[in-house]
């Protein structure tokens, strides 16, 4: 990892950056009143979660790879456990279902220099090319759509609803489509591809927020986005 040029982690940290600032300022417009923390206390759950991975990262604790159940599961289930709780308590759910659908569907974005992280990472032989957009992930196309799913179709007076959902629906399917590859060609008792070039450098800082922070960002975005776009009674922006 050390002989990896320094712009690929550069591309990496920004773009985990622009997804915490988009979080952060989607928490804070949906927020009833300007003395409400709730947008600190997120912020601080975030950093919390983030510092506690990064240091086992660093601590080389996911290099494990035969270890049963996999490591990885500790980067993948907490988040999605959080993500869960807070959309199956009311209070929650209520609070980030304000979060306007604009913001959430911007978010996507990031996507874009995720997946042209991987291929650099691809040639690097750190991911197998069957994870990147010259294998089976297409995911690129939720990045580079989002923009004018935002403004055209969640982001101006006429909402066009079902095509937001269909386009939601099928994003989300991208991204669970390389989640599931991704996991199986991971070098752990459960790899089922890439075995010529396993999926490793998701187990090092900072490509560890990937699957630990941008990916479950990127889940709630879209859970929390069909949400607002199932309850007509919902306000999208």
């Amino acid at each position: 990892m050390s002989e990896l040029p320094s712009y690929i982690s550069g591309v990496f940290l920004t773009t985990a950056v622009a997804t915490f600032g988009f979080l952060y300022y989607g928490i804070k417009l949906a927020q009833a009143r300007k003395n409400d923390n709730h947008a600190i206390i997120a912020s601080i759950i975030i950093v919390g979660w983030l510092f506690a991975l990064i240091t086992l990262a660093l601590n080389s604790f996911f290099l494990v790879f035969d270890a049963m159940p996999p490591r990885l599961i500790f980067v993948l289930l907490p988040p999605v456990i959080g993500i869960i709780v807070v959309l199956s308590v009311k209070k929650s759910r209520d609070y980030v279902v304000r979060i306007p659908i604009t913001t959430l569907t911007y978010l996507h974005i990031v996507r874009v220099p995720v997946e042209i992280v991987l291929w650099w990472l691809a040639v690097n032989q750190l991911v197998p090319f069957l994870l990147t957009f010259e294998g089976i992930n297409y995911d690129i196309l939720s990045g580079i759509t989002a923009p004018f799913v935002a403004i055209f179709l969640v982001g101006l007076r006429s909402k066009r609803r079902i095509a937001a959902i269909l386009w939601n629906f099928i994003t989300l399917g991208l991204l669970i489509n390389i989640v599931g590859h991704a996991i199986l060609a991971a070098p752990t008792p459960i790899q089922r591809f890439a075995f010529d070039q396993p999926n490793v450098a998701v187990f090092y800082f900072p490509f560890i927020l990937l699957p630990g922070f941008i990916v479950p960002a990127v889940l709630f975005s879209h859970l929390v986005g069909l949400i607002k776009l199932f309850n007509k009674d919902q306000q999208l922006i």
